[in-house]
C-alpha cells in the first residue's frame, strides 16, 4: 500500500514562509506526478502544485510566483516551499501521487496564516 506522509504545517504570520514535505513510501518515479492540493473549510480541494516524472511543474494560479515545488529523488520526498503567505492560503494541504487512473493521498497537514 502506497503511503504519503506530510509534514511541515503550522501557524505562520502573513508574509511568512513554510516548507512542507511529502515522503512517499515508494520510488516517486513510479508515479506520473506527485504534488500538493489544499482544501479550505467549505471549499473544494484544489491543485497547489505538482511535479511530473519528467520534472515539469504546474501551479495553481493563486500561488504562482510565491510557491515552488521540488523533489529529492534519493529520499522519495517532494517539497513545497511557500513564501509570502497570505491569509487565504490557510487550508489543509494534502500530498497526492497518481499513476494512470489511480491516486493516493496523504492525511493532510494544517497550514494556518494568521496575525
Amino acid at each position: 500500500q502506497v503511503q504519503l506522509m506530510e509534514s511541515g504545517g503550522g501557524l505562520v504570520q502573513p508574509g511568512g514562509s513554510l516548507r512542507l514535505s511529502c515522503a512517499v513510501s515508494e520510488n516517486i518515479f513510479n508515479f506520473n506526478a506527485v504534488g500538493w492540493y489544499r482544501q479550505a473549510p467549505g471549499k473544494e480541494r484544489d491543485l497547489v502544485a505538482d511535479i511530473n516524472v519528467g520534472g515539469r511543474t504546474r501551479f495553481g494560479d493563486s500561488v504562482k510566483g510565491r510557491f515552488t515545488i521540488s523533489r529529492d529523488n534519493a529520499k522519495n520526498t517532494v517539497y513545497l516551499q511557500m513564501n509570502s503567505l497570505k491569509l487565504e492560503d490557510t487550508a489543509v494541504y494534502y500530498c497526492r501521487a497518481n499513476i494512470l487512473c489511480r491516486q493516493y493521498w496523504g492525511e493532510g497537514t494544517q497550514v494556518t496564516v494568521s496575525s
